[in-house]
C-alpha cells in the first residue's frame, strides 16, 4: 500500500474499476455532455510520522480535493463499482495487523464493514454487476484466492497452483481471471520469476500471459516486472506497469497473450493506473525515478493529453480510480 521503495509494492486489496459503462440512474450526477460523472479516488501518505494513509477523492479536473476516510491508521482504495468505493483498513486492529474491506460513496458517507475476512496486500475485482468479488485473503487465514458475497461470505476457493498470486481480475465476464504470479513464494529467493497468469474462474487451464525480456536486467530485485492488471473496457486488452529500460512504463498484452506492447510513452514513471468505465480516459500514478514526488495523472486516451491533478502537498499520492458520483447521502 504504499512507498515503492524497496517493497514489492504496497498494501493491499482493492480497486480498480469494473463498471457498467455508460450506464446512468437516478440519484447519479451528470457531466455537461449529460453523461455519468465520475471522481477519482486515491491514497495519500497523510503523516508520514504516524504511517497514517488516507483515501482521498477528487474531481476529474483536480478540484474539490477531499479527505474521506479521517482515520488514524492505513486506509487504502484500490477498487470501486459503479458508486461503490472499497477501501481496506486496519482500524479494528493495532496497526497493520490486519486489514478489513469496507465500502463507502465518493463522499465518505456510511462506511460499511464488507466481510469479517481479514484481506492480503492486493487488488480486487467484480462480476456479476458487483454481486461477487475475487479477493486474496490475509495469508494466514488460507492459500487461495476468494470470491466473496456482497455480504462477505466465501462462495468458492480458487487455488492457482503457483506460490506466489495476488492482485485478481476477472475478464470475459467473469469465466477467467488475470492475476500476478511468481514461480517463489517471496521476490528475495533466488529463481523468482513474475508474471501475469490467466486461469479459469474453476481453478483449471493455468496459462502465462505476459513474458517480460530475459535481455533486459535494469529492474531492481523488489520491482513489478508484471504489476497488478487493468481491463481496458471497451478494447479488452491488459495493461500493467513493468519496470524495463530502466524506469516504471505502462505495458499492454491481449487476453489471449497474442501481442504484447508499449502502451504509452509518458517521460515520467508509471504506476497503478485505472480506465474510466467508458474507456476514454486513464487515470495515472506518475512519479520520477528517485521516487521523490508522487502525482495523479489524467490522460485523455483519444488525443494523449496529460493533465497533472495534484500538486506537491502530500508527496505520496498513490492508486487512482473511478467511482461514480452520486447526490444523495446514502452509498
Amino acid at each position: 500500500m504504499i512507498k515503492y521503495i524497496q517493497t514489492i509494492y504496497p498494501i493491499l486489496l482493492i480497486y480498480s474499476l469494473i463498471s457498467c459503462g455508460g450506464r446512468h440512474t437516478p440519484g447519479h450526477e451528470t457531466n455537461k455532455e449529460g453523461g455519468p460523472e465520475y471522481a477519482i479516488a486515491y491514497n495519500v501518505l497523510y503523516n508520514d510520522s504516524t504511517d497514517n494513509y488516507e483515501v482521498f477523492t477528487m474531481n476529474m479536473d483536480g478540484s474539490d480535493k477531499k479527505n474521506i476516510t479521517h482515520l488514524k491508521g492505513v486506509e487504502w482504495t484500490y477498487y470501486s463499482f459503479q458508486d461503490q468505493l472499497y477501501f481496506i483498513s486496519d482500524k479494528d486492529t493495532c496497526q497493520r495487523c490486519a486489514y478489513f474491506l469496507y465500502k463507502t460513496n465518493f463522499k465518505g458517507e456510511n462506511p460499511l464493514r464488507v466481510s469479517d475476512i481479514p484481506v492480503a496486500d492486493s487488488w480486487m475485482s467484480s462480476r456479476k454487476n458487483g454481486s461477487e468479488f475475487i479477493v486474496r485473503p490475509n495469508p494466514k487465514i488460507d492459500s487461495a484466492f476468494h470470491i466473496i458475497d456482497k455480504e462477505g461470505k466465501r462462495i468458492q476457493r480458487i487455488e492457482t497452483g503457483l506460490p506466489n498470486f495476488s492482485d485478481p481480475l476477472f475478464v470475459n465476464n467473469g469465466s477467467q481471471i488475470v492475476f500476478r504470479g511468481g514461480t517463489k513464494k517471496s521476490k528475495r529467493e533466488p529463481g523468482y520469476q513474475e508474471e501475469l497468469y490467466l486461469i479459469n474462474s474453476d481453478g483449471t487451464g493455468l496459462k502465462q500471459l505476459t513474458h517480460y525480456p530475459a535481455s533486459d536486467t535494469t529492474a531492481p530485485w523488489w520491482a513489478y516486472k508484471a504489476g497488478p492488471p487493468k481491463l481496458h473496457p471497451k478494447r479488452k486488452f491488459i495493461s500493467y506497469q513493468s519496470y524495463q529500460d530502466g524506469k516504471y512504463s505502462l505495458f499492454a498484452i491481449t487476453l489471449d497473450g497474442s501481442k504484447q506492447w508499449k502502451l504509452t510513452e509518458n517521460q515520467e514513471d508509471e504506476g497503478w493506473h485505472d480506465w474510466s468505465p467508458d474507456g476514454k480516459w486513464l487515470a495515472i500514478e506518475l512519479f520520477d525515478n528517485d521516487q521523490a514526488q508522487f502525482h495523479i495523472g489524467l490522460m485523455n486516451w483519444e488525443t494523449k493529453e496529460m493533465k497533472v491533478l495534484t500538486d506537491t502537498t502530500y508527496k505520496y499520492q498513490q492508486a487512482p480510480n473511478f467511482v461514480l458520483k452520486i447526490n444523495s447521502s446514502t452509498p
